[in-house]
């Protein structure tokens, strides 16, 4: 097991901005905010792109999970920075601290291998963005999950319609967007944007029996989820296309598995 906390330099409080841990192909990245609901800074986000730029560079890493310290998954970008950013939002400066939270989810929608976020609490704006980026979402039942920005007077950002609207489809996406709905952990399983809602005892569990297998084989997941970025998109391919996406990637695994593995007796027996 090995870990690699990320600093805050001139922060003044030894806290580090994430927590990292690699263990058995499984990558975790922990946001360590609490006291802000571990809200989105400059320190955070670049934390997050040096994570995701060892994940994508050891291929003995077959999946990454990202939670959070304390009772509330993120509450967005840091209204410190949103500040800062208002007072003149087409300044290069402004530009650089945007760009900077949005690069970090993008990283994490991006890596090439699945990712499992465990939101509990709650999920707000650049936060609920986080959690839409990794491929799977679980969460509790009480959980609650919140564009925000509707209520802080400023539009989405970071691709968040369409990261809603992958989801959930368009109604629920405008209702959330324009029209500040929010949805439970539960809602937002029964919708289609949570794989599931289990009570905080049990994500543990639910989290392990997903890592478990991808980890297993990272080779093998990472090109699994190759295809499965290619065919499921934004945007999604034909069927047609998604039979050739597969096509050679299926027969790489089966030569590497190899004809007596077939056998039911065992390799090596008929």
């Amino acid at each position: 097991m090995t870990s690699d906390p990320q600093q805050s330099p001139g922060s003044g409080t030894d806290e580090p901005a994430i927590l990292t841990s690699f263990v058995d192909g499984v990558a975790r990245l922990t946001l360590n905010n609490p006291r802000r609901k571990n809200a989105i800074n400059l320190v955070m986000a670049a934390a997050i792109e040096e994570f995701c730029d060892r994940v994508t560079s050891d291929p003995g890493i077959g999946v990454v999970v990202v939670d959070a310290a304390g009772s509330y998954f993120c509450s967005g970008a840091d209204t410190r920075d949103l500040a800062s950013s208002s007072a003149d939002p087409a300044s290069p400066e402004a530009v650089a601290r945007t760009s900077a939270v949005y690069g970090a989810f993008v990283r994490v929608g991006s890596l090439p291998v699945p990712t499992i976020a465990v939101v509990v609490g709650g999920a707000v704006g650049a936060g609920l963005n986080l959690a839409l980026a990794a491929d799977i979402l679980v969460t509790t039942p009480d959980t609650v999950l919140d564009s925000g920005f509707l209520a802080r007077g400023i539009h989405p950002g970071g691709g968040h319609i369409s990261l809603l609207g992958r989801s959930v489809g368009r109604p629920h996406a405008i209702a959330m967007a324009a029209c500040g709905q929010s949805l439970t952990g539960s809602e937002a399983a029964a919708r289609g944007l949570a794989y599931a809602a289990v009570p905080a005892a049990d994500l543990a569990a639910l989290v392990d029996g997903l890592a478990a297998p991808a980890a297993r084989d990272p080779e093998l997941t990472r090109r699994v989820m190759t295809s499965a970025r290619l065919e499921l998109g934004p945007p999604a391919v034909p069927w047609s296309s998604a039979i050739e996406i597969e096509r050679g990637v299926q027969m790489w695994s089966m030569s590497r598995k190899g004809r007596e593995s077939w056998s039911s007796r065992g390799p090596g027996r008929s």
